[in-house]
Order: structure tokens, then C-alpha cells, then sequence
């Protein structure tokens, strides 16, 4: 398994540098992930994307490479000036790709990315709440109470900065 991971192909990119095929996985495993296969109907392209940076992950497929798992950030400030955090979304693992602790191998380069270019700020992110623990050991911890997002419990979670 960590073979397979070792053979992902990372692209970090902003959605101006985003490729047409990119952005159809992007939308394509978003929708497939949270639209069908846990059943929200809910307007994914929100506007958030075209200012957010996003982490890609590629593995083999078989015409072309597959999308293996996929990320964005939104940076402090946006989308309006009373957003102090740095924040993570839309994190993902594709069907064919599970059980690679992939989701791990994301959270860390996103991570990394973050703290290089914003070491101080604090990094927020809305979590289902039954991976309260997966984003613990990552440093997050609950910011709100539990509550419903799409008939799925969710819970706000935030990573302090040095200035917090």
C-alpha cells in the first residue's frame, strides 16, 4: 500500500494555473464523494474555488492519470476580511484510492504548505464529526458544537497560530 502512495503525483496550483482536466476531476470527485456516494444535494461551486490554492493527488489510471485524493485552501481573508484563518476544505479520497492513509499524506503536505507561507495564522476547517479524531492528531481541535450540515453531523475544528 505505501507503494502505491510513494507513486502519487503531488500538484499544488492556483485555480488560474489549473489545467481544463484538472479542474473536471476536481468538480468530478467532489461531486462523485459528497453529491452521490453520501447522498447531499448541495451547490458545491460556491465561488471559494477560483481564489484557493489546491492540492491534487494522481495516481495511475488507466487512460490518464486518476485523481487519488484532493484539497483546497482558502487564505486569511477570504472570502471576506473578518476571516483571520487559514482554511481547509473539500478534502477528499476517491473510491480507488482508499485505505492508502492517503488522507493522512494530504493533511501533512497541506500542512507544510500553510506553515511555510503562513507560520502564525491559525488554520480552520469544517469537519464531519466522526473524523474529529483523524484532524485531532494533526493538532485540531473542536471549535463549535456538533450540528447538521446536509444530514451530516459536523463539527468547526481549528489548529491555534502562534499568535492565537
Amino acid at each position: 500500500m505505501t507503494d502505491r502512495l510513494s507513486q502519487l503525483e503531488w500538484r499544488w496550483k492556483s485555480f488560474d494555473d489549473l489545467t481544463t482536466a484538472e479542474v473536471y476531476d476536481m468538480l468530478s470527485a467532489r461531486s462523485a464523494v459528497f453529491v452521490v456516494e453520501q447522498n447531499c444535494v448541495y451547490g458545491d461551486i460556491d465561488g471559494l474555488d477560483i481564489d484557493a490554492w489546491h492540492l491534487f493527488a494522481y495516481g495511475e489510471g488507466e487512460k490518464r492519470p486518476a485523481l487519488a485524493g484532493y484539497l483546497r485552501v482558502l487564505l486569511p481573508g477570504f472570502p471576506d476580511d473578518n476571516e483571520k484563518d487559514v482554511r481547509i476544505g473539500r478534502v477528499l479520497t476517491t473510491a480507488k484510492f482508499r485505505g492508502l492513509k492517503l488522507g493522512n499524506a494530504m493533511l501533512e503536505r497541506a500542512l507544510e504548505h500553510i506553515l511555510k507561507q503562513w507560520p502564525d495564522q491559525p488554520i480552520s476547517l469544517h469537519a464531519q464529526a466522526h473524523l474529529q479524531r483523524f484532524y485531532g492528531a494533526f493538532g485540531f481541535v473542536p471549535s463549535s458544537g456538533e450540528h447538521d450540515e446536509d444530514g451530516i453531523p459536523h463539527v468547526w475544528m481549528r489548529r491555534p497560530g502562534f499568535e492565537s
